[in-house]
């Protein structure tokens, strides 16, 4: 998402919060408007189990992998790159 914004020469915030990339992004791309669901889901992961006493299950593990899989195609996409090959 911040590739997006480089692209769009947009300033890019340091933030982790994906909801606010994708606010700064929806001007431009209204594709993403769909993973706002997701990206929700997706910020808390971006720090919260980092830390000690904060735990996901696997199930949350494998739909926060869902999503950013999708993000991360949507993104490829807008910039003109081909999805990520997946692995087997």
């Amino acid at each position: 998402m911040k590739a997006l914004l480089e692209e769009l020469g947009v300033h890019i915030p340091k933030t982790h919060d994906l909801n606010d990339l994708q606010k700064l992004l929806a001007p431009y791309h209204a594709s993403l408007r769909p993973l706002k669901r997701g990206l929700l889901f997706l910020t808390d992961f971006a720090v919260d189990v980092r830390y000690p006493g904060n735990r996901t299950s696997k199930r949350q593990a494998v739909a926060a992998l869902r999503w950013a899989g999708r993000v991360r195609d949507s993104c490829r996409t807008l910039l003109g790159l081909r999805p990520a090959r997946r692995r087997k």
